[in-house]
Formats: structure tokens, sequence, C-alpha cells
């Protein structure tokens, strides 16, 4: 097993993804090459990231790669209110993965706290 397979926020991710797909295939077909595209590209960043960094061999690496899943997951959501000011959404439809978005940015940058506070408590 990985190490990112056992870590919570790497499997909320997942989830998020999962739900950002499930939107974007609800949008019309003109924006196959587009916002279609564009989200899901954004969403699965987010985990692959993740999983990325957990590889890294130091902290300030594995750091890196959750502040760019952080910056994919703020990206989802610009393109879930662009779909909404364009008419692809309602309110509705983005209003949880909005929640998810900012519980998993809190989340993501909660392991970021964790790493730093882990390596100072070895010194």
């Amino acid at each position: 097993m990985f190490r990112f397979e056992k870590l919570e926020v790497w499997k909320e991710s997942i989830d998020y993804a999962k739900n950002i797909y499930k939107l974007a295939d609800a949008l019309p077909r003109s924006e196959l090459f587009g916002l279609n595209s564009q989200l899901k590209r954004a969403a699965l960043s987010i985990p692959s990231n993740i999983a990325e960094g957990s590889g890294s061999s130091t902290t300030k690496d594995f750091s890196h790669y959750l502040d760019i899943a952080i910056k994919s997951t703020i990206e989802t959501v610009s393109q879930l209110l662009f779909g909404r000011e364009m008419g692809y959404f309602k309110d509705n439809d983005i209003k949880k993965l909005y929640e998810e978005a900012e519980t998993l940015v809190k989340r993501i940058q909660s392991l970021k706290k964790y790493l730093y506070k882990s390596v100072r408590n070895k010194e």
C-alpha cells in the first residue's frame, strides 16, 4: 500500500473529484473541450498532487504538492462559479461542491501543519 492511500484527505479528494466529474458530465456537448475538460483536469489534479507529494523525501517538497492541490481545489470553485454565471449550473448544483471544496482546502492545510509540526518535534 502506498502512503497516500492511508490519508483521509486523499480519500476525500477522490470523492470530491468524482462529484465534479458527475457535474461536468451534465454540461452541454459544446463544453466538452472547454469547461468540462478544465473542471475534470483541475479536480483530478487534487488527489494526484496529494499522492505525488506523499512520495516526496522532504516535508518541504510534500508541502509544495499540497499547495498545488489547494490551488487546484480553488480552481474548481472558480470554474463552478463561471459555469453558474453561464447558466450551466444552478446554485443548488454547486452549493454542496462549494462546501466540500472549503472543507478540502482546510484539511489539506491541516495536513501541511501536521507535517511541519512532526518535523519540529523530531528536532
